[in-house]
């Protein structure tokens, strides 16, 4: 005799998916920042194509699940908005990645691993607000929020020095575009982390 939960699934696979997708984004934050710290004059891209595969694999995995259960352990709509935000992460890292690898040269000068490893920390607290669903334990999960959003702060601190470098009258014209679009591509990276980050945090809220 079947039981119901054999029937309709315990819906332990999406926290196991979200799981997956959010350690694919961390993948790819702490590829870049190994990448930040190589002397390589040409980065290799193979992880950053590795990171987004998986991502979509984990994607994909969500979405068919959604149809395929017919019950789920949070709303349909918030798996769905939190596999969304998660997806954007290793997009948005890869753009980095493609556009640096082709600029390298360039910017041989400019020290993006600052950067680089807040990005890292950042996907790792959204790795750990993922795993936190399991138990919507909401003191846990605003510690979590609460260390996101500092992280987010002093992004955005190091951003107004940024602008400081570039109209310091040091660089040249094309140093400066590069310089202003880089770190712009690497703080829309960190604000998808937050917005994975609260999509998490509001889930927790709802349900707890």
């Amino acid at each position: 005799m079947f039981s119901l939960q054999t029937i309709f699934g315990s819906g332990q696979q999406f926290y196991e998916l979200l799981d997956e997708a959010a350690a694919a984004a961390h993948a790819s934050a702490a590829a870049l920042h190994t990448m930040m710290k190589s002397t390589e004059r040409q980065p290799a891209l193979d992880p950053f194509k590795l990171a987004r595969q998986r991502e979509r694999t984990a994607s994909e995995k969500i979405g068919k699940a959604l149809v395929d259960s017919f019950i789920t352990p949070i709303e349909r709509e918030d798996i769905e908005a939190l596999g969304s935000a998660l997806y954007r992460i290793p997009k948005q890292v890869e753009k980095f990645a493609d556009r640096y690898s082709l600029a390298v040269r360039h910017l041989e000068d400019i020290d993006f691993a600052p950067r680089a490893a807040m990005l890292e920390q950042a996907a790792g607290v959204v790795v750990e607000m993922v795993g936190e669903l399991r138990h919507l334990n909401i003191d846990r999960m605003t510690a979590l929020n609460e260390k996101l959003r500092a992280i987010e702060n002093e992004a955005d601190r190091l951003m107004l020095e940024l602008y400081r470098d570039i109209y310091s009258g040091k660089l040249d014209s094309l140093q400066m575009f590069l310089l202003k679009e880089f770190f712009e591509i690497l703080e829309k990276a960190i604000d998808r982390c937050r917005e994975a980050g609260v999509v998490a945090y509001q889930i927790v809220l709802k349900n707890s």
